[in-house]
Parts: C-alpha cells; structure tokens; sequence
C-alpha cells in the first residue's frame, strides 16, 4: 500500500505542479501585459457596454477610414435578444460596416426583428431546413459567403475588412473598436478575441462563478498568451482579418463543437497572430440553472479534447514560434493532462490524508501544534485558491474581499464541474455523439446608452 501511494504522491505532483506552473506563468505574463500598456487590472470592470463605435474618451471620434467591418451574427430562435445586439452595432455616419444576421432555420420571429432593428445596415441570410441547423460553423459560413459576394462587388482589399462574430446576445463595451482596430495595423494579426463579462451576474452565486471564471481567470491568462501570439478565439467578440479566413479557404469554420478553438489553430499554424486587448471587452448572459451549464460546459470540453489532434499539425508548423507552439499544445492538453488524470489523482489523495488522520496521528497534536498543522495543511491545499481570490478583487473592486475569498475557493467546485464535464465529454467522444442544443436565452430590457466621461489618465 505505501508502495502505491508513493506512485500516487509522485503523480499527482508532477500533474498539479505542470498544471500550476501553466496557469500562474500565463497569470504573471497577463498581469505583465497590463502593465506594458499602462492599463490597471480593474480598468475593464469599468467600462460599460452598448457604444462600441464611441471612443472612450473625448476626443475627436473620426471612424478609421481603412478598415471595412461585418459584423457577423448567427441565430437560432433569438428572438428574445436580437433586437438589442442588433441595435447597438448599428454604426453612426462614417463607418463602414455592415450586420449580416444568419437566420439559420429559426421558428420564432427572430430575423424580422434584426431587420426591424437594424434598418438598411442589416442583411438577413435565411436557411432552410435541412440546410440549416448543422452547427455554428455552417452558419458562420453561409453568413461569410455573403460577405464575401459583397466584397467582391465593392472591390474591397480583403486584407483591409474585419469579421466579427458576435453571439446574438453579445454586446461590445464602449469604445471597443477604437481599442481593437489599431491591432490590426500589424499586419501579421490574424484574429483578435475580447475578454468576456456575463452580464446577469448579480442574478444569483453560479452566475457570480461564472463571470469569476471568464471575467479574473480566462481574462487574465488571455491577456498572457499575448506574448505568444496564440490568444484563443472565441465564439462572442471575435475579430479576424478577412484575408486570413480566405488563406483557410471558402469555409473557415469547422463542423467542430468548438469551431473558435478550431479557427484559433488553423490561423496560427498558417504563421497568423491571434491576440486581445485589456482596453475592450464583450459581455454575454450566462446560464442561470446548473444542469444547462453542465451540458453548455461538456459540449466545450468535448471540443476542445478533439483539438487535441491537431498537435501533430502545430509541431510540424514552421510558422509557429517555439514558445506559441509549447504554449497551444498545453493548451490543448489541460483535458487529458490535467482534467482526467486529477480527478483521478485527487481523490486518491485524500483517501492517502484520510488513512494519515486515522492511522498515524496527523493533527493530533494539541494547542498551537494543532493550529500550525492544520494552516499548513490549509495553506499547501488552498494557496491557488488565495492567489485567485487577490485578483479577482483586484480585477473588480465592487468585490468586498469576503466575496473575492470565496470566488477564489470556488475552484474547489470549478474542479469537480470540470470533472463532470470532461468525463461526460469522454463518454460522448467515445459513443460518437457530436450533436447538441442551442443554450436557451434570457428575455431582457434594451441597455440604455451610456455617455462617456472618462479621460485617459484613468487607466493608469
């Protein structure tokens, strides 16, 4: 027995050591990011949302006169939420953009209210069963080739035109574009992807653990993969460069769970850089029940574990730097390396602490022996948890610190959510289910403008 608990003490060493030291060097590169561009932890948690096209300070709002922007919406029975994500990206006088909403076979009232909503600046491109409802990626496409028969007859230097694709509850944070429309003037940037803040938060605890998650977590380690070039694109507030998407080829976006992720790999292994911003960001809802983020969560993990067969082709990339190619198989390892492994590993651990409790008088001593056993204990289990808690109030300072501390201890139930979902995602890959159900949406009021009156020296 104390032969096979060595194994285990030895394993689950090695996994939680590779797993902090992935996590906490991304956090350190995302926090040195901030400071390159002068820009405060907390600066995002202070913009609204709903003006992407108004600059954030008051200053002269000329549109950048060479860039040409579709904004990109795929819906499925939407209607709850269209209207209001189609009205704030109508753009003002001077801009040129246009909002392509992919109705793909929806049943409700979904594309007469983008049209409503979004006048002579808005296409709807209509599928019909059976084309429609194959996935995201084949409405993505269907809305690209319509771009692309709008391009054609303007003429438009494609290296110059930007996709974005919203999610049709997605909304920009005021003076996003005037944020991610300068990264582009480097050339070699493929894609662009926006911190994410769930927008209903305050609506109850898995709706605050989920903002935790997106909002200090991913943002921060996001914000780190800038130094690498490999930023992952998401579904909601994403920014690609046209060129770069025709370089994939007519259909960029795969049938895949996790089409983003896909497109994430195809760009940067094609030598285009992915990158973000700590100036902008994109707000969403988030699911209210935990059984529908359960299933939202296991649809992600099951994508992101088949990315994992793409490592053959990131190591055979001449285009991809050493550091973005270690750092996007790591990436796509976290499942299979981390996730299954510990869940594994953790429990193992706690049956080996259990037996030490039981058996060989661990916390038996009295006084302040017990109590330094017990924080060293604590302290060696808990310290990520810490760490964690001391962004996450530093990345919003409406958090008292009590809330921060047990945001960051939420990572012991983010881990046994992570199990679930990447067990139960194994389970489908190993049956061969790949279908899935849209995520119900929220009905809410239309956000109200918001006037901006911020002046620069608030990022510092």
């Amino acid at each position: 027995m104390d032969a096979f608990f060595q194994v285990v003490n030895v394993a689950a060493l090695l996994v939680m050591s590779l797993a902090a030291a992935y996590f906490f060097l991304a956090l350190g590169l995302g926090i040195r990011q901030l400071r390159r561009q002068k820009t405060s932890v907390a600066f995002q948690s202070e913009i609204q949302y709903g003006e992407p096209f108004v600059p954030l300070y008051r200053v002269d709002p000329t549109p950048p006169d060479q860039w040409t922007l579709y904004f990109l919406i795929p819906c499925l029975n939407e209607e709850a939420v269209i209207a209001s994500t189609v009205s704030a990206l109508r753009s003002p006088a001077g801009w040129d953009s246009r909002i392509i909403v992919v109705d793909d076979g929806s049943d409700d009232r979904t594309g007469e209210l983008a049209e409503t909503a979004g006048g002579a600046q808005v296409s709807v491109v209509r599928r019909e069963l059976p084309e429609a409802r194959q996935g995201k990626g084949a409405a993505l496409n269907a809305g690209l080739a319509h771009v692309m028969g709008d391009v054609r007859a303007r003429g438009l230097d494609t290296s110059q035109v930007l996709i974005v694709v919203m999610d049709a509850d997605g909304r920009l944070s005021d003076g996003a574009l005037h944020e991610v429309l300068p990264l582009f003037e480097d050339p070699r940037v493929g894609g662009a992807m926006l911190a994410v803040r769930i927008r209903n938060r305050s609506t109850n605890a898995l709706l605050r653990f989920q903002d935790h998650q997106f909002w200090t977590l991913s943002a921060l380690t996001q914000f780190g993969r800038i130094s690498t070039h490999t930023v992952s694109l998401g579904g909601n507030g994403q920014f690609t460069r046209l060129s770069a998407l025709l370089e994939i080829g007519d259909e960029p976006w795969t049938s895949s769970l996790t089409e983003d992720l896909d497109l994430s790999i195809s760009l940067s292994v094609r030598g285009w850089h992915t990158t973000s911003t700590p100036r902008a960001a994109v707000d969403q809802q988030g699911v209210e029940t935990l059984s529908t983020l359960l299933r939202q969560r296991t649809r992600w993990y099951q994508g992101h574990m088949l990315s994992a067969k793409r490592v053959p082709q990131i190591l055979r990339s001449n285009k991809l730097s050493t550091a973005g190619a270690i750092e996007m198989v790591l990436y796509l390892a976290v499942p299979w390396a981390f996730d299954l492994p510990w869940s594994i590993l953790y429990h193992l651990v706690l049956i080996e602490t259990a037996l030490l409790v039981h058996h060989d008088g661990l916390f038996a001593g009295s006084g302040w022996l017990f109590g330094v056993e017990v924080a060293f204990w604590y302290l060696l289990g808990f310290w990520p948890a810490l760490v964690t808690a001391y962004f996450a109030k530093r990345r919003d300072p409406a958090h008292s610190w009590r809330a921060a501390f047990l945001l960051g201890h939420c990572f012991v139930l983010t881990n046994y959510l992570s199990y679930a979902c990447a067990w139960r995602a194994l389970w489908r890959i190993l049956r061969g289910q790949t279908g899935w159900a849209k995520t119900a949406r929220l009905t809410e009021p239309a956000p109200q403008p918001s006037t901006p009156t911020r002046s620069p020296d608030a990022v510092h």
